[in-house]
């Protein structure tokens, strides 16, 4: 479900010929594209998916993409950042939106600001299906978002629980998506305040991002201390496992980001300035290839902790201790 803050326009159809995801909520996008995803494969298991940054999406390119198959195949174009798309592919794309192939739908991510502002008005002249993924920098949104997460679930949850929940995880949307996931998994009936007290309350953001800190700047020991601390304090494993995400992606983001102030990088890869900094100084030893080898052993443990192991306490420990060595690659 996209929830009550990724606002839908009229046209809802899913396989619509093109869908335009505006905004820079990272979850939301996200899950524009799995709505889209899940559509598609629902009409046909064998939809071909392509997803593709701004970057792979040459002149040319989408015209072989959406080329008559002789399979007669569904097929899924997604392309992210597409306000940083080239002119000449801008053009090819804007010739794409007058005649849309069949069988094929379009999802254009676009951060909605000035930039590339051309093509997102052209995608709506041409009735583009539309949904809303605006940052949630207010509380009052995030609190909103919350509440949608439990109905979308099908759960009930108390106003003070919603708050609490806030006010224990923080800003970020896709923690305050596994806190909800979470509770509901493990808890019966309302969910109310108390229980969200002693799993979350006061301790989560900080130990959970805690671990991720120790690990991405390589410090194993200190990681898996913190690790052991918070598991025995109840802080759910779906909270680290995101937290360990959002620290290597944060490094990847910033490492093969142009230079510039943090105020402008900031804004480029949608970061307080006071991340930046910490980020710059996480990200000494990092290469590459330690970012993808610490992805990959994050998903794993993502997968463990959610039913794919036997051990998620084990899962954990792997990943501290692959992305804590990754951080290292360059110096050892």
């Amino acid at each position: 479900m996209l929830g009550a803050m990724a606002r839908n326009s009229a046209q809802d159809d899913p396989l619509a010929p093109v869908t335009i995801a505006v905004g820079q909520e990272d979850l939301l996008l996200d899950r524009a594209v799995q709505q889209v995803v899940a559509a598609a494969r629902a009409a046909d298991a064998d939809t071909d998916v392509r997803d593709l940054t701004s970057d792979q999406l040459q002149p040319g390119t989408l015209a072989e993409l959406t080329s008559p198959s002789l399979f007669a195949e569904r097929k899924v174009v997604v392309v992210r950042n597409a306000q940083d798309l080239s002119a000449d592919t801008i053009k090819d794309v804007k010739a794409y939106l007058g005649a849309p192939a069949e069988e094929i739908t379009l999802v254009l991510l676009h951060a909605g600001g000035a930039k590339g502002k051309g093509l997102l008005d052209a995608a709506r002249k041409a009735g583009a299906r539309e949904i809303a993924c605006p940052k949630m920098t207010k509380p009052a949104d995030r609190l909103s978002f919350v509440r949608a997460e439990f109905r979308a679930l099908g759960r009930s949850a108390t106003p003070e629980a919603c708050q609490a929940l806030v006010d224990s995880i923080g800003s970020d949307l896709r923690e305050l998506a596994s806190a909800t996931t979470q509770l509901v998994a493990d808890v019966e009936g309302t969910i109310d305040e108390a229980v969200v007290g002693r799993y979350y309350t006061g301790r989560a953001e900080a130990s959970s991002f805690t671990v991720a800190d120790r690990a991405v700047e390589g410090r194993a020991a200190e990681a898996l201390e913190a690790l052991r601390w918070s598991l025995s304090t109840g802080v759910a494993p779906v909270l680290i496992t995101s937290a360990l995400a959002q620290g290597v992606r944060a490094i990847g983001k910033l490492s093969s980001a142009r230079g510039g102030r943090p105020a402008d990088l900031a804004r480029e890869l949608g970061m307080p300035p006071w991340k930046i900094d910490r980020v710059r100084q996480q990200m000494r030893g990092w290469t590459p290839d330690g970012v993808s080898v610490a992805l990959r052993a994050v998903a794993e443990a993502d997968a463990g902790v959610k039913g794919g192991g036997d051990d998620p306490e084990y899962a954990l420990e792997k990943a501290v201790v692959t992305v804590a060595r990754a951080a290292r690659m360059r110096r050892g």
